[in-house]
């Protein structure tokens, strides 16, 4: 069990697949962005960021818990360091994973962000009082210059 939640605390903060072996993928405003990104992402695009968790019920995973964790203070811990929480959402077609997304201004404000949280002892205090071992899919966006949300 507490290899199960430090691996769900391990992979909070790092990437899947080949992006984690690379370096995180390019994110946020066009002028950022290599040219094979840029050419239909705007200006002042932000960087956005879905993740989607879905609690380990075969670890004792519980999503009632998950979603007490960021009712109680996960989101604010995010918000206070910066980041925008755009939404939080209840998946209906799985009930087992939660699927939030997060704004940045760009890559490097989601860096600092995601390690002032990880440093946070609030951040311990809540993950030890609420341990949900989880797995997690993260998808990097930054919106299209036609984008209504930017």
């Amino acid at each position: 069990m507490k290899r199960a939640i430090l691996a769900a605390a391990v992979i909070g903060f790092a990437f899947t697949g080949t992006a984690q072996a690379q370096g995180p993928p390019p994110c946020g405003p066009q002028g950022q962005l290599p040219a094979e990104f840029s050419k239909n992402v705007a200006p002042n695009a932000r960087c956005f960021e879905i993740r989607m968790y879905t609690a380990d019920a075969d670890e004792g995973g519980d999503i009632n818990t998950l979603h007490q964790r960021f009712r109680e203070e996960e989101v604010s811990i995010f918000e206070k360091h910066g980041a925008e929480v755009v939404a939080v959402w209840q998946r209906l077609d799985d009930p087992n994973t939660l699927v939030w997304m997060l704004a940045y201004r760009d890559l490097e404000h989601r860096q600092d962000v995601w390690a002032k949280f990880a440093a946070d002892p609030a951040w311990d205090a809540l993950l030890a009082k609420y341990p949900v071992p989880i797995s997690a899919e993260v998808y990097w966006m930054s919106p299209t210059d036609y984008s209504h949300l930017k």
